[in-house]
């Protein structure tokens, strides 16, 4: 449930579907986060760990409130990178991670001057290539296509142990990113009133 004057835009790899329902949510807004999970571009970042991006002072005020976060650039990309070599490529520019949502947020958020705040948890390391299952399952609105993974698994019942390692990794992120969202429920950042927040959880 989202917190007095949130507004909740769910992502899910749509970039067209998740850009109109950001539009649609614009009235008042004065700030859009981009928060949920994201896959880590450069060695050191394991499950779980946060990584902040976006204008300085809202940053700033974020990591004083969640000291172990990483501040660093996030990168979005229109398809899941899932192999460790497409994450190598991705990882040289310098980018600590990498979603599927923050450029769209960001694209909006410019287009109606709007400072774009990034806050993502890690839920596969650089060095972890992701299963064909877990490439598969995620639905336009972010739900599980447990339909297509359990097809998927058929196919290839040898990234079953991967995958339980995904889905491992993905519980430690999970609950790192309701930690995360708590910083948020006072309604202030760095003394900034939220009012209504577009918060684009991806």
């Amino acid at each position: 449930m989202a917190a007095p004057g949130v507004i909740v835009v769910a992502g899910g790899g749509d970039g067209a579907r998740l850009a109109q329902a950001l539009e649609a949510a614009l009235a008042g807004v004065r700030l859009i986060v981009s928060s949920g999970l994201a896959g880590a571009l450069q060695p050191g970042l394991v499950a779980g760990d946060v990584v902040l991006d976006g204008p300085v002072p809202l940053v700033g005020a974020l990591h004083r409130a969640l000291p172990h976060a990483r501040i660093g650039a996030v990168i979005g990309s229109d398809m899941a990178l899932g192999s460790i070599a497409a994450k190598a490529e991705a990882g040289r520019s310098g980018a600590l991670a990498v979603d599927m949502e923050t450029h769209i947020a960001r694209a909006v958020a410019a287009h109606h001057g709007l400072p774009c705040l990034v806050a993502r948890v890690i839920s596969d390391a650089a060095d972890h290539a992701l299963p064909p299952a877990a490439l598969v399952g995620m639905r336009a609105d972010g739900g599980v296509a447990l339909g297509a993974v359990i097809g998927s698994l058929l196919r290839n019942p040898a990234q079953v142990p991967a995958l339980m390692r995904t889905a491992r990794d993905a519980g430690r992120a999970f609950g790192a990113l309701e930690r995360l969202h708590h910083a948020f429920a006072g309604g202030r950042i760095g003394g900034l009133d939220l009012g209504q927040l577009a918060l684009d959880m991806g």
